[in-house]
């Protein structure tokens, strides 16, 4: 028998009246991620101890609110939701938190790292977790592109756009990892390779 790849599956459990977005489905069989380290550049202070991960075709984005798939998912996995929107059009980083950018619908090519760094084209069902420091922009994205935002507990973002003073550097040092990675959980990729690299 051959093995159903990730779309056909969604269409196989489609064909059963079932979801693949259902809770206990998100992010199953989801691969490594794609790691990425950003040193300092100009005034972004970026992150050169933890990567970013890009994980590409986490979810299979269906139904009528595919913002809830990633909901759900970072909900369960220690990550609670912020916010729906888009990505700032202006290079920006947050100090107060690690950040995990779920893309539910369109796409973007996201500029990381501050001006002339790593240019990212993201698509429904892509998820990139972003460490503190981490500068982004939206280069350009599509009408109905759209994000959800999520968070560590007790987490709170703030938005930079200068360089970062000594006590911002010391508390982005200091800032606690979470406890799980937002798309595969407790044993997943973040809490391996942000360990390790800490």
């Amino acid at each position: 028998m051959t093995p159903l790849n990730r779309r056909q599956f969604s269409h196989s459990l489609a064909a059963l009246g079932l979801s693949s977005s259902s809770s206990t489905l998100a992010g199953m069989g989801v691969g490594e991620p794609e790691l990425l380290k950003l040193s300092r550049n100009g005034w972004m202070p970026n992150n050169d101890h933890l990567p970013v991960l890009i994980y590409r075709d986490a979810f299979v984005v269906t139904g009528m609110d595919p913002a809830s798939i990633f909901e759900t998912a970072f909900t369960r996995n220690g990550w609670p939701p912020q916010w729906r929107d888009g990505v700032y059009d202006f290079h920006h980083y947050h100090s107060t938190a690690h950040e995990v950018l779920g893309f539910a619908a369109g796409h973007a090519r996201l500029i990381l790292g501050g001006e002339n760094g790593h240019e990212l084209t993201v698509k429904a069902g892509d998820v990139v977790v972003l460490p503190t420091g981490t500068g982004h922009c939206n280069l350009g994205s599509s009408s109905d592109f759209l994000v959800v935002g999520a968070y560590p507990p007790s987490q709170n973002w703030d938005i930079c756009r200068t360089a970062p003073t000594h006590p911002d550097i010391e508390r982005m040092h200091h800032l606690p990892f979470p406890n799980s990675d937002p798309v595969t959980g407790a044993s997943g990729a973040l809490t391996k390779h942000w360990r390790s690299n800490g």
